[in-house]
């Protein structure tokens, strides 16, 4: 008899998997999937809010492109159970599925926010394909809408800078001081704040919603200063958390939470060893880090993918850990932060332009960057690609050795310990899978796309010149 894989989610772990267990099956075993959504890219979900794609384009396989895989799909089905020791699904049909190993790739959900009126219709969060719809029909009919985001976070403020590419009205609510607080220090977060106060978007930082009202068909978010903010849709953005019902119901090892998730090992396993976990939903090795940790970005949930998806497959792959990042668009102004750019006990070396909208800081364990945060105009950050090749120095964990003290004296020649180090050697000798890479097999009407001649691509791939 075959393999029998199971899959449960539809995002990018779950597509990286299924590709890569037919990379080294040949489409020998067979492949369930069941995900209560179709397969795409959460990450998309901006792009279609703004205009620059349709719905359809956020999606990361078709019936095609999963009968060419030999793939079986159960789309709109919910697993409702697990059992680990006699390997079978319960699913919502009523149907029971067999399987030989299981990768759960559930994700996150959004956290409510528990007030009154967060139920209001116009209300809700930007997290899912309905999500998404929900919030383009309630401003379909005006032409200048307002909007209040609650929440300040990664995820809330790429949505943010979507709607602003609308130019729509904007209001952002923060409990905390400062926004972004999970992705830059203070400090940073002021550039930032600055930023965005000139680009029209009223921001209330260090204060809380009371209630939310409706009359008239207008909303009114109510805070605790007394301040009200009028509003056409209201975003809830007070973050997520993995989905890990499932997993504890049946004894598999994982925490509640928005710093919890399913308890992985680094060839993605959990405690019961054909069962792996990927994704948003996967708390495992990490760079920089001993302890297991929830890094709930795309890049970690691709590699997660890959990962389970070779040892599944019989391979035996190691992940050598994620690398905890985050990178931005903030209305214009690009954010970036990687690895433990909070650490207190590291060394920092800082660098802030407030006028120009400049901040760096690189954190330092020795003679290692084992933080760094970035912001800078478009300008700035993409024609040094000094973010990339910071990014490269933390992948590869490389010692800078004496070129700690040369950064010390250049701050923005990041290229010449870059080279000198031997990074880019090492790069490129690195693989995750012991294998090239391929490219992804799914296109949108079956036809590699052909990007456009923009000005971002110009001043990402052209060059400064002489």
């Amino acid at each position: 008899m075959p393999t029998h894989h199971a899959i449960i989610g539809g995002g990018p772990a779950a597509t990286n998997a299924i590709e890569t267990i037919r990379q080294f099956d040949g489409g020998q075993g067979k492949i369930t999937l069941i995900s209560n959504e179709p397969a795409h890219a959460r990450m998309a979900l901006p792009y279609w809010l703004s205009g620059e794609i349709s719905r359809e384009h956020t999606m990361t396989g078709d019936a095609a492109y999963f009968e060419k895989l030999q793939v079986q799909t159960q789309i709109g089905t919910q697993v409702t159970k697990i059992d680990p020791a006699a390997n079978t699904l319960s699913l919502s049909d009523g149907n029971e599925l067999d399987f030989d190993t299981l990768l759960i790739a559930t994700g996150s959900s959004p956290v409510g926010l528990p007030v009154p009126g967060s139920d209001l219709p116009g209300v809700g969060p930007l997290w899912t394909l309905a999500h998404t719809e929900m919030a383009l029909q309630t401003v379909e009919q005006r032409a200048n809408p307002r909007v209040v985001m609650i929440g300040s976070g990664f995820i809330g403020f790429i949505m943010l800078n979507a709607m602003h590419k609308r130019h729509w009205q904007l209001a952002v609510v923060e409990r905390e001081s400062h926004v972004l607080p999970r992705m830059l220090s203070s400090d940073a977060a002021t550039v930032v704040e600055r930023w965005l106060g000139e680009k029209g978007v009223d921001l209330h930082c260090g204060t809380t919603v009371s209630r939310i009202t409706e009359s008239q068909g207008a909303k009114a978010v109510e805070l605790v200063d007394g301040t009200t903010l009028e509003a056409d849709l209201i975003i809830i953005a007070t973050g997520v958390h993995p989905n890990v019902a499932l997993a504890t119901a049946c004894g598999i090892g994982a925490t509640e939470g928005a710093d919890g998730g399913i308890e992985v090992n680094d060839r993605m396993q959990t405690n019961f060893p054909h069962i792996y976990a990927g994704g948003d939903v996967a708390r495992g090795p990490a760079l920089y880090s001993d302890q297991l940790q929830l890094h709930a970005i795309q890049p970690t949930a691709v590699d997660h993918g890959r990962v389970a998806g070779a040892n599944m497959a019989g391979q035996d792959v190691r992940y050598p850990g994620s690398l905890s990042m985050n990178i931005l668009d903030t209305c214009g102004l690009q954010c970036a932060s990687f690895g433990n750019w909070s650490d207190s006990s590291a060394e920092p070396m800082n660098i802030c332009n407030a006028d120009g909208y400049i901040f760096r800081s690189l954190l330092w364990t020795g003679d290692q960057i084992t933080g760094a945060v970035f912001l800078g105009r478009a300008n700035d950050m993409g024609m040094l690609t000094d973010v990339g090749m910071i990014k490269g120095i933390m992948q590869t964990q490389t010692a800078l050795g004496p070129w700690k003290q040369f950064l010390s004296r250049n701050p923005f020649d990041i290229r010449r310990p870059y080279v000198a180090s031997g990074v880019a050697k090492k790069l490129v000798s690195q693989t995750l899978l012991g294998r090239p890479s391929p490219p992804r097999q799914y296109h949108f009407g079956g036809v590699p796309a052909t990007p456009p001649n923009r000005q971002a691509h110009t001043l990402y791939v052209g060059g400064k010149g002489d």
